[in-house]
């Protein structure tokens, strides 16, 4: 003989929406740490503070005398906001030709453009 029970028999259901909300709390905290972790390193560098301009073949001759006194000196290449495309590429083969071959871009953010470098 079968009896049944006077308790209604539910199935278990498994709500997915909560394990979602879940998943992305966690993933929206792991991001918040990991970029609060990024620390940006950088190398204090005694920049020139003379703003003298000078011609092509000057700074040939520049490249080449720091090049020939140390040839691991690093290069930091820094234009303005009204740098034409040609004059920094011009510059890249003159600092090929005269043996550098490690060139570093310096740039700026947009969000500090109105803050004062430490060159200026």
């Amino acid at each position: 003989m079968h009896v049944t029970s006077p308790i209604p028999h539910k199935k278990a259901r498994i709500e997915i929406i909560p394990l979602i909300d879940v998943m992305f709390f966690l993933l929206a905290s792991f991001m918040m740490v990991s970029l609060s972790q990024v620390h940006m390193k950088g190398i204090k560098v005694n920049l020139p503070t003379d703003k003298d301009e000078v011609n092509a073949d000057d700074l040939q001759a520049r490249l080449l005398k720091v090049h020939q006194s140390d040839p691991e000196a690093k290069v930091f290449v820094r234009g303005d906001r009204d740098t034409v495309h040609g004059n920094v590429v011009h510059l890249l083969d003159m600092l090929r030709s005269a043996g550098f071959y490690k060139i570093s871009f310096e740039i700026k953010s947009e969000a500090l453009r109105g803050v004062p470098g430490p060159g200026t």
